[in-house]
Formats: C-alpha cells, structure tokens, sequence
C-alpha cells in the first residue's frame, strides 16, 4: 500500500507555519516497505498528522491517498477495514482500557484481525519484560509498562503500514531498542512500511527517509 501526501496543511496551520517543513505543503509519495522517520519538535503537529494518517481527523486542506484513494472520501465501514486489516498504530496517550487487564487488552485486537495466535501475546510480553504483567489491570501498570502493551496491542494484527507517534516516550534505551527491534522483524515480516513520529532522531530506528515536520 502506496501513501501519497499532498499539499497537507492542519486547518489550524498559517502557510508561514509550514514553510520549514518537509511534510506540509509538499508532494510526497511512501512506497510500501519503506521505514519513514518524521521529527517532530513540540507543537509542529506530530500527533495531527498521526491522526489524519489514521482517518480519525479530517480538519486539514489537502489530501491523503492509500493506493491512489483520498482518505476524507473513504465511508466508515472501508475506514474500519483499512484500520482492521492495512494500517495499525501504536497512539502518543496509548488509549487502553484501563478497567480490562493487559491480556484482554492485547486479545481484544488479536481477536478483531487475528494476523497471530494468542500464544504469540505472552511470547511477545516475555521480550518485551512484561510477561507477569498479563493478568493485571490495565491502569495500574506503569506508564512504561503500557506503553510496551500498546506496541503489542498494535503488533496483532495484519498491517501494511505501522503508525508510531512516540511509542518510546516512557521507555529507558534498553527497553525501547528491545520493543524496536521486535516492531521491525514484524514489519519485515509483513513487508510493511513504518511512519515513525518523535520528538527527535532515534538512532536505532534504520531510517529510509528522514522527514522533518518543521525545521527550526
């Protein structure tokens, strides 16, 4: 699945606001497989462009292709598919269910799209050191520890394009090159194509394409 991005600007956006950018205003095309990386400082709108990405906001001028499709023309039950089976994402404020324990928080995805069999979760867990966490509940785990759940709960299913906006945030290096290292041998397996939005440049993260979302 091909990613065409054009002339996008956030509807809050002046066009001097988007001048320094590499992203808004501009032509860009993202083959499948590629490993995209956009930094993003603070307030250059990192998390809007995950969610316009995503298909949950639509208050931007320009457009947003997958495989020659504009997204703000997709109806809601092709949406729900795109975001069953083509386009995964592991979210800045991680949107668990807080009540629920870890395990059926992961289940819960797997079941929706079972890419994995459910002993795939507690393997998962084990690398990622949070194997004793599963029969827990959701909200009294760390914030570290839910943001290893959330890069699971993501994993689970089929995808042909991995949405990341800070998935790392909570993580010391160890624990965030571990939980990389498992995101890419997952996208190598599915021949994915990953757009990774953080704060700064991650060294581990084997960009194909360094993008900047506002250069200061």
């Amino acid at each position: 699945m091909n990613v065409e991005i054009q002339q996008l600007l956030p509807s809050y956006f002046s066009k001097s606001q988007a001048s320094n950018s590499d992203i808004w205003l501009r032509e860009l095309t993202i083959q499948k497989g590629e490993l995209v990386e956009v930094v993003a400082p603070s307030g250059s709108g990192k998390t809007s462009l995950i969610h316009f990405l995503y298909g949950m906001r639509a208050d931007y001028e320009g457009r947003i292709l997958y495989n020659q499709k504009q997204l703000t023309t997709t109806d809601h039950e092709e949406l729900a598919r795109y975001r069953k089976d083509h386009i995964s994402v592991v979210f800045q404020d991680m949107r668990l269910f807080n009540s629920q324990t870890v395990l059926q928080n992961i289940e819960i995805k797997r079941q929706l799209a079972a890419f994995h069999e459910s002993k795939m979760i507690s393997e998962m867990a084990s690398r990622l050191g949070i194997a004793e966490k599963l029969n827990a509940i959701c909200g009294n785990c760390s914030y570290g520890e839910q943001q290893r759940i959330s890069i699971i709960r993501a994993l689970m299913q089929p995808f042909e394009i991995l949405l990341l906006d800070e998935p790392f945030s909570h993580l010391d290096n160890n624990n965030a090159e571990k939980a990389m290292k498992l995101i890419l041998e997952e996208a190598t397996r599915r021949k994915a194509t990953i757009i990774f939005a953080d704060l700064e440049r991650t060294p581990f993260f084997p960009e194909t394409r360094l993008l900047h979302l506002n250069k200061i």
